[in-house]
């Protein structure tokens, strides 16, 4: 690979090689070692095309989500099911795949301008800034940069634009499905919040369980679906549906009864 070969946004893809492959390095102890990360359905990934994907995720942090979605794409992309040991997948990684995060959380500081190397797609927010509400228009140019990322490969975006969860979903990313017709693959995360920090760089927690289900491409008939139903499919398929607060409500009790079971024992 040519040193001077660039990428869609003018990115060197040498040096985006060595910011995957040194801060996979320094992360993979946080998803087997001082965690450990369980997954499910990484065989997906191998059967789909080299772009126009959009994969689409509940958020728990800012960073460690897309570190560890970078772990398991390249880990299953060089013939491993389920699994990331050893970092050897790490060497030739897949350099078209991008992040949508917002702008103002990529120059909060000199670790995300140099994550955001790895593929960010940095868009301006329009309902909120500097920690206060705003109501601001979308910006076409982030609009266009969505799709020059999935024309040239995989992305992926977090519908619901924060890591609180049950929030509801953001409709720009149902118009982005409805026009540009991208095939659209869930994920389903859990651990990461009791596991890292906000920002998912310090490890709040150790020997915490942290999960991540990659589901099969979702079915959308792109010409006669509304965007309230693709709102839907979303909320059903990265299991953030206000159904949802009901099971895991029943599960966190579960949890709470079985351990004063064994504080009282």
């Amino acid at each position: 690979m040519s040193l001077f070969k660039k990428n869609i946004f003018g990115q060197y893809l040498f040096l985006k090689k060595w910011v995957i492959r040194i801060a996979g390095v320094l992360s993979h102890r946080r998803y087997r070692g001082f965690n450990e990360l369980q997954i499910e359905g990484s065989e997906i990934l191998r059967s789909l095309p080299q772009n126009k994907v959009l994969f689409i995720s509940n958020h728990q942090t800012y960073f460690a989500d897309v570190m560890a979605m970078f772990h398991v794409f390249n880990a299953a992309l060089s013939g491993r099911d389920d699994n990331i040991k050893n970092v050897g997948y790490l060497w030739d990684p897949k350099l078209n795949v991008y992040f949508v995060a917002a702008k103002e959380t990529m120059k909060s500081g000199l670790l995300p301008k140099i994550f955001a190397y790895a593929g960010s797609i940095s868009i301006e927010r329009t309902w909120r800034a500097s920690g206060e509400n705003v109501n601001r228009q979308v910006k076409m140019s982030d609009i266009s940069n969505i799709n020059k990322a999935l024309t040239d490969g995989w992305v992926i975006t977090f519908p619901q634009g924060t890591t609180t969860p049950f929030k509801p979903i953001r409709k720009g990313t149902a118009h982005i499905i409805k026009h540009y017709k991208p095939i659209v693959v869930p994920i389903v995360i859990d651990g990461f919040r009791r596991s890292f920090d906000k920002k998912g760089i310090r490890v709040k927690k150790k020997n915490i369980l942290q999960t991540m289900e990659i589901k099969a491409p979702l079915e959308i008939d792109y010409e006669n679906t509304s965007i309230d139903q693709i709102v839907e499919k979303i909320e059903f398929a990265i299991e953030q549906h206000p159904s949802f607060l009901k099971v895991i409500s029943q599960k966190d009790l579960l949890e709470t009864e079985s351990l004063n079971k064994k504080r009282n024992w």
